[in-house]
């Protein structure tokens, strides 16, 4: 790997280190499913993995797969499984009553390996620039390598992937006549291809993988060569523009996935492998996985611009689906008698009057003409059919004199490459154009400058995307900012949420609520829709109602769709609110939102989430007929619920909620530690980590001369409170008391 940044290289590396962990897996896989079917063998026959799906995955809710990860279970390959697929069929097989203890214990070490592993692992596919520092990739190998070990790998044979020659198999047995035969096969499958004969071309390409005594680099070149041309050929029988998820092994998709990864296995270091393999996932509208390819791709390969527009292009999809914008009816393209009507309906302005104003705007402000007729060719009208070119046209006329809503249409068109070229580039230049005008109007200063904060809006949406610049929450909020100040409603919501998340800027609740109550008066539908949730957790139901309503109201789908759905929990807070208290309720609530933050990530609950909050509901009615266990049982669960709300605040947690947590802990298990269940193995595995690292601060700040630090150490009575969580963590139990005696 001589040209490949050195930083590049650790990537790769690592994510070569994981993928080691593939065969290990499938093992535990089948050792797990021998261990819960009374000694049945899993035999990766269709047969096995059809029965499996039908019997076992399609009746678990916890199941979160792909229909492309679906397919290879049903198929029964496993050597096709990737890690997410694994993890997903280790963790969620509901496994049998009859366990010995020993298995028990067996089992929950093994999931939290897998558990540390997937961490890892998405905090690598989820890193855009696929580039990791020496000291960083010393920290992550170590704790690869240590799961790895613990799964009966050989540390030997790991450290060996670390040397760059492992990435060159020189020392592979070679065929001279066989690699002149694949080179002449694939050049012939190459003419084929270009012909656009593409299944002679996969005939050719076929016959050149099967000749041994090929170099892997070469027979990598081949597969991507096959992938390409069955992606060819799937589009031109079913049209380039036809999008849908694979359905079944049939669908020549799937075989253009395999190919891309069997390149990608051979040839882990050429840009173009990744780079199929995320066309391949594109195909079947899996821009998520296809973004994480072509990532890959781009740091193997900065400059290649066939990557870059494949990236781009991935990114801007996946950010519409996110944002679900294909349900939104605001976004949907209306004629310019559509938009005419709504005006008749909304501000009663009669048509002939619309129309008689829409003649007179161009000789009025001629610039301001040009912008209507863009907008007349861009959607059609009676006097024009739509015509993106002759709309790009008129939005450049206007663009061309400083026009801010002129300016923004011509960056939006060309960002979508309708009516022009598309150049992601030039759109966002033309966007910083239109947000430099004045927020207002240039003639009637009363009036808002239309299109300087749609543009402001944009911006923020391409920083947050990551579309055509590199992906800076911080800098979309700045412009999420600025769109909210000049009256962008959507910019409002953008940023609302960005401060209920806490991602970009710090997490401030009362001042999310602010801006998204600002966006739903502005009339944006999903602020409304957010702000319903906001004001039920409040337990403000009346407004949470209206609000909700509204929403509906106003087009949204998905409060369409969960309308019923939010009409009972409506009905079921309303029935905790006669029942209980209003502290009783926060804590239910932490726990819901607990469990809730949980599902939304797919993970899996290791024991019975959904009784918790039952159980609580238990000892408070227990407790009001006096029962002291009872009480003991609901306040140890109550000091629990605030130590996980914190744990969950952030990812990293500050010295003053590392107190905090560790101090409701600690009360907790001295009341009852029974209480303590851990909803996930991450969950408990972070808990784990934030005691260490609290213990050995706080030890070295006992023991190190000059180890300048804050310490924080829980009073005498804590003594041992914390020995059940010790005992799963780095340091023995009786370290713990020592340091918190």
């Amino acid at each position: 790997m001589p040209t490949i940044p050195n930083d590049v290289r650790n990537y790769i590396k690592l994510d070569r280190l994981i993928g080691h962990s593939y065969g290990t897996l499938r093992q535990l896989f089948k050792t797990r499913y021998s261990l819960f079917n009374n000694g049945q063998v899993w035999d990766d026959s269709p047969t096995c993995g059809g029965n499996y799906y039908a019997n076992v995955i399609a009746k678990n809710k916890g199941f979160h797969l792909t229909s492309v990860q679906k397919i290879s279970v049903q198929s029964s390959n496993s050597s096709e499984w990737d890690l997410t697929t694994l993890i997903a069929l280790l963790s969620n097989i509901n496994r049998p009553k009859t366990l010995s203890n020993a298995q028990i214990q067996q089992l929950q070490m093994e999931d939290n390996h897998l558990a540390q592993l997937r961490t890892i692992r998405n905090e690598l596919a989820h890193h855009a620039t696929k580039t990791v520092s020496d000291v960083e990739f010393n920290q992550l190998w170590n704790r690869i390598s240590t799961i790895l070990v613990a799964f009966g790998e050989d540390d030997t044979e790991l450290d060996k992937l670390k040397d760059d020659s492992s990435y060159d198999r020189s020392d592979q047995p070679i065929n001279e006549a066989n690699v002149q035969e694949a080179s002449r096969l694939n050049s012939l499958g190459t003419r084929a291809h270009k012909d656009r004969k593409y299944s002679d071309a996969i005939a050719f390409f076929t016959k050149a993988i099967i000749l041994a005594g090929v170099s892997d680099h070469d027979r990598a070149i081949f597969y991507s060569n096959m992938s390409s041309s069955r992606l060819a050929l799937y589009e031109l029988k079913s049209g380039a523009s036809s999008i849908s998820e694979i359905e079944n092994p049939a669908d020549l998709r799937y075989r253009v996935l395999q190919d891309a990864k069997q390149a990608r296995n051979l040839w882990q270091t050429w840009w173009k492998a990744h780079y199929r393999v995320g066309k391949a996932y594109a195909s079947s509208n899996e821009h998520e996985k296809a973004i994480k390819s072509f990532e890959r791709a781009s740091a193997l390969d900065p400059s290649n611009v066939e990557v870059q527009t494949a990236l781009t292009d991935s990114r801007q999809i996946h950010a519409r689906q996110v944002r679900h914008e294909h349900l939104d009816p605001r976004l949907q393209p209306k004629t310019r008698a559509e938009v005419l009507n709504e005006m008749k309906e909304n501000m009663g302005v009669s048509l002939e009057r619309s129309r008689l104003a829409d003649s007179r705007i161009g000789k009025i402000n001629p610039t301001a003409g040009d912008v209507l007729q863009g907008h007349k060719y861009e959607h059609g009208d009676i006097d024009c059919k739509q015509d993106y070119e002759q709309a790009a046209k008129y939005f450049a006329k206007a663009a061309s004199q400083g026009n801010a809503e002129g300016l923004y249409n011509l960056a939006r068109l060309t960002g979508l490459g309708l009516g022009v070229k598309k150049d992601i580039q030039l759109s966002y230049k033309l966007l910083e154009q239109a947000a430099a005008q004045s927020p207002q109007h240039p003639v009637l200063p009363h009036l808002p400058n239309v299109g300087v904060a749609e543009a402001e809006h944009s911006l923020g949406l391409r920083y947050a995307d990551g579309v055509g610049v590199h992906k800076n929450l911080a800098t979309a909020a700045y412009w999420y900012e600025r769109g909210a100040k000049h009256g962008c409603a959507n910019s409002a919501n953008n940023l609302g949420v960005m401060y209920l998340e806490g991602a970009g800027v710090e997490k401030n609740l009362d001042k999310a609520e602010q801006l998204i109550e600002m966006a739903a008066r502005g009339g944006d539908p999903n602020a409304m829709q957010t702000l319903a949730t906001i004001l039920f957790d409040k337990n403000d139901l009346k407004m949470a109602k209206i609000w909700f309503d509204r929403a509906c109201e106003s087009g949204n789908v998905l409060a369409q769709t969960n309308r019923n759905e939010f009409e009972k929990r409506l009905q079921g807070k309303q029935k905790l609110l006669d029942e209980y208290p209003p502290e009783k309720l926060r804590i239910m609530d932490v726990i819901q939102n607990i469990l809730d933050s949980f599902k939304s990530k797919g993970s899996v609950s290791n024991t019975s989430n959904q009784s918790y909050i039952a159980n609580y509901k238990v000892f408070i009615e227990y407790a009001n007929r006096g029962s002291l266990t009872a009480k003991k049982m609901y306040n140890a669960i109550e000091h629990f619920c605030r130590a996980l709300s914190v744990l969950m605040k952030s990812e990293t947690l500050s010295e003053q909620e590392e107190n905090l947590f560790i101090q409701e802990l600690s009360q907790c298990y001295r009341l009852e530690h029974i209480v303590a269940q851990y909803f996930t193995v991450e969950m408990r595995q972070k808990a784990c980590d934030t005691v260490d690292g609290k213990t050995m601060r706080s030890l070295l700040s006992l023991t190190t001369p000059g180890y300048a630090t804050v310490s924080y150490l829980p009073e005498k009575t804590y003594t041992g409170s914390l020995a059940m969580l010790a005992g799963s963590s780095m340091l023995p139990a009786d370290l713990y008391e020592l340091i918190f005696d």
